[in-house]
């Protein structure tokens, strides 16, 4: 399936990333802290979600731009977004990685069920296609972190088929990107987190 993606450019005032990490699966992950219940964001960023000059993200129309809070908001466009993990986690890398660029491709969608992000599918598509415009940069991609799992929990099928059809979507992601080690770190919000 075809998406409609611009070619990717590098705004002048963003460094190259070289450590690459694609964020992905629904809204604990888009970003829902300090997102009120009359869909407002408080605008509070803590300490480990701050920007930094050295955290980079792949907007919507393929641009890198600093980082900041909230990551997935011309992602995740049907709700409003806050916080999420991945500038924490970024800044977590960061800390390791010295002065070396760090880049985020947000993919997350609030209230998505795992099959929404099978191959063929709008939304896996979207990711994969994000994720090879991200390396064009000459970065290469170190991880998926993926936080995903609620709208699995409301039968007991689509719960019991959860581990098959995540295990399917680390096979595809690995095979489309010509990654075959990639490293994903998987949280769902029903289960303790792993990684794979």
């Amino acid at each position: 399936m075809e998406t409609d993606i611009p070619i990717l450019q590098q705004d002048q005032s963003s460094p190259t990333p070289k450590h690459i990490f694609i964020l992905s699966g629904q809204s604990n992950m888009a970003g829902r802290g300090g997102v009120s219940k009359h869909h407002h964001w408080d605008g509070v960023v803590p300490p480990d979600c701050q920007p930094h000059p050295s955290i980079i993200r792949l907007n919507a129309k393929l641009n890198w731009e600093p980082a900041r809070e909230p990551l997935h908001c011309d992602i995740d466009t049907r709700k409003v977004c806050g916080v999420g993990p991945g500038l924490s986690f970024a800044n977590a890398v960061r800390e390791q990685l010295g002065s070396e660029c760090v880049g985020l491709v947000p993919c997350a969608v609030g209230g998505t069920a795992i099959k929404e992000w099978a191959r063929g599918q709008h939304l896996y598509e979207s990711m994969v296609k994000r994720s090879k415009e991200s390396v064009k940069s000459k970065g290469e991609v170190k991880g998926l972190l993926w936080y995903q799992g609620e709208s699995d929990t409301s039968s007991h099928h689509d719960a019991k088929d959860y581990k098959a059809n995540m295990e399917t979507l680390i096979h595809n992601v690995r095979q489309d990107l010509g990654l075959p080690s990639l490293p994903v770190i998987q949280k769902c919000g029903w289960h303790s987190e792993m990684l794979i």
